[in-house]
């Protein structure tokens, strides 16, 4: 029901095929539980990540309305505004971004490096903000003014994730859900990173469709439990609303919410640990805001006996250009 109903919305074809899913070798003997990584993180355009997949949908309905300029924000080192750019630039479309410094830190390298830099490559326009906690308000405003000088807006959610974005994820569910059956293995749990919502939303449910007794488990990056279960559950109902779907009987929103701390945007020893030993072992590259923290969760999960029997699957989003704004934390 969910994929005849997902394709009746307008993307741009944007990823030439699935991504791979593959098994992590020396990590799975080094744990003695075989790990296996849906490789989001090389989607083809500005260095990879999941939110291409989200940009899908919603570039589409930007150029279907005629606008001429993609609007949104995040933070410094969002990977989500330099995919957002990136794909302005391709598609000839102007972006504007409100930027906010989320930990509050002068780090050179976290200012002008990693993601920042790529959004000067990219020709994006930057505004920075104190902070972004009125940001509808925020880019309904930024959106006026660029309306009052003959601009046409399209305002891209803050990590891609509302209904119309989540629907890059209902098709990577999908996606997903092909490639587990292909394997022919019972896998215990798919495992990813909590933020914005959107992915988490659009992956759980399509799989509690496709495959119902697979838990999809969301490690938060920024909020409890508390706070980030209403933002998953209320996106896929919104979601499944928007599919002309009920929410399946099997969809749950399942969190872990020991691993964010102190903040988002700041990782903790945890996280590092987890990037330093899937570069050391694998050659595949975490990011210390993201990728790094759902790791940590995975790993320690393991060590917790928090997952039944079976392989598991890690989701990589991406976000290694991240990297290079946060050397002095490695050292």
């Amino acid at each position: 029901m969910i994929k005849q109903q997902l394709d009746r919305f307008d993307r741009l074809d944007l990823l030439s095929g699935a991504t791979a899913m593959e098994k992590l070798e020396r990590l799975s003997a080094w744990l003695g539980r075989d790990i296996y990584v849906k490789r989001d993180d090389t989607t083809p355009l500005a260095m990879g990540g999941n939110k291409l997949r989200k940009l899908e949908y919603l570039a589409a309905d930007a150029i279907a309305q005629g606008a001429d300029t993609l609007v949104t924000a995040g933070a410094i080192q969002s990977n989500h505004v330099r995919q957002t750019a990136a794909l302005a630039a391709r598609l000839g479309l102007g972006c504007v971004a409100l930027l906010e410094n989320p930990t509050g830190t002068d780090d050179p390298n976290y200012l002008g490096n990693g993601n920042r830099l790529l959004l000067e490559l990219f020709d994006a326009k930057v505004e920075l903000v104190e902070n972004l906690d009125h940001v509808d308000d925020q880019l309904n405003a930024l959106a006026e003014r660029l309306r009052s000088n003959g601009k046409k807006p399209y305002l891209v959610p803050v990590g891609g994730s509302n209904a119309l974005g989540a629907l890059g994820y209902v098709r990577a569910g999908l996606e997903l859900a092909a490639q587990i059956e292909d394997s022919g293995l019972d896998f215990a749990a798919v495992v990813l990173a909590s933020g914005s919502a959107g992915t988490h939303s659009g992956l759980a449910l399509a799989l509690s469709e496709a495959l119902p007794t697979l838990p999809v488990i969301g490690v938060t990056v920024s909020r409890t439990d508390e706070a980030q279960r209403p933002k998953v559950q209320g996106l896929a109902e919104r979601t499944a609303e928007l599919l002309g779907v009920e929410l399946p009987e099997a969809f749950k929103v399942i969190l872990w919410d020991e691993y964010f701390g102190p903040r988002y945007g700041e990782p903790n020893a945890g996280t590092l640990s987890a990037i330093k030993l899937l570069a050391s072992q694998e050659g595949l590259l975490l990011d210390p805001v993201y990728t790094g923290k759902a790791m940590a969760g995975l790993l320690d999960g393991i060590g917790r006996q928090r997952f039944g029997d079976g392989p598991i699957i890690f989701l990589h989003t991406g976000g290694a250009p991240a990297l290079f704004a946060y050397d002095s934390v490695f050292n």
